[in-house]
């Protein structure tokens, strides 16, 4: 069994197989919002304080975090949104940055054990990222390109997260704290996709015994009802032995996946999360508490390891 442990300063989360499926917030990165890019870059995170509670609320149990815009001080900018979302909830975070400089700045503020997003399989980016991971001792997601790019043959993925695997043990990282993106790629614009991705996660699983994620809407990309097939795919990945994903939760589709997910794979004891979230009230009407006990804020000062 692979344990991937992240924490805050008060609150540990597990990765792994035998445990509940990992849900991480995508929404707090400005990529493609130019409003919330306008805002972070002008020290404005109103936007970033409410994406962040809401998230939480509808169940993450980590969040990433993202400053990626264009001229604009990411060290900086990545620095202050992980003290301001820390100050705001106790999940831990994904510090996720393509420039190192702004991930270095972010994990040095950050209190507990991160998740850092990412690495790929370029040598020139193994050898300044490893050691920055092993550093702070965080957890890392490697990402399966490289030189290369990204191809669409799954063996040559493995080949590559295998590498990644490798070379973080040479940097005294254990692959326990590696957390392997296979890179799933669309179903719309590749035949087979969904059926390669499963095959892929595992074989990581199996082989490499290491914990997965991925961007979870990818699957979906360019075609009519995504929430419907993100779910499908999250639950059918789940059972692959997939650990997490970076996803939206504020998407009931695919969170109820996710969670009939952990029923079936026996997960979520005795039902008690889904009975949390979906059973009907005396009225007829869904619970009040939707948001399951995972993804609220308890107070305490010594850290906690939650079920997943």
């Amino acid at each position: 069994m692979t344990d991937t442990v992240v924490s805050s300063a008060t609150r540990e989360v597990v990765i792994g197989f035998e445990r509940p499926f990992v849900v991480i917030g995508e929404r707090i990165n400005p990529t493609g919002r130019k409003l919330l890019a306008a805002e972070m870059a002008a020290g404005d995170y109103t936007r970033v304080t409410a994406d962040a509670l809401a998230q939480v609320a509808a169940g993450a149990h980590m969040l990433d975090v993202n400053a990626g815009i264009p001229l604009a001080d990411e060290p900086r900018i990545l620095a202050e949104t992980v003290q301001l979302v820390q100050s705001l909830t106790d999940v831990p975070l994904s510090i996720d940055s393509s420039i190192v400089e702004a991930l270095e700045a972010g994990l040095a503020v950050y209190r507990g054990k991160a998740l850092v997003n990412s690495v790929t399989g370029e040598e020139e980016r193994l050898e300044v990222v490893l050691p920055l991971v092993k550093k702070y001792g965080a957890a890392v997601v490697a990402i399966s390109n490289d030189e290369t790019g990204i191809s669409e043959d799954p063996d040559v993925r493995f080949q590559v997260a295998k590498k990644i695997v490798e070379r973080a043990e040479d940097f005294g990282i254990p692959r326990a704290d590696v957390v392997v993106d296979p890179l799933v790629m669309p179903a719309g614009a590749m035949h087979g996709a969904g059926l390669q991705a499963l095959r892929l996660i595992r074989r990581l699983r199996e082989e490499l015994k290491v914990n997965t994620t991925c961007g979870a809407s990818n699957i979906s990309f360019g075609l009519p009802n995504r929430h419907g097939l993100n779910a499908a795919f999250l639950s059918m990945a789940a059972g692959a032995g997939m650990t997490s994903a970076i996803m939206n939760p504020l998407h009931e589709p695919e969170m109820a996946g996710i969670m009939g997910a952990n029923v079936m794979m026996g997960t979520d004891r005795n039902c008690m999360a889904w009975i949390a979230r979906f059973r009907e009230d005396a009225r007829g009407g869904m619970a009040a508490g939707a948001a399951p006990a995972a993804g609220r804020r308890r107070g305490g000062r010594r850290a906690r390891r939650e079920g997943v």
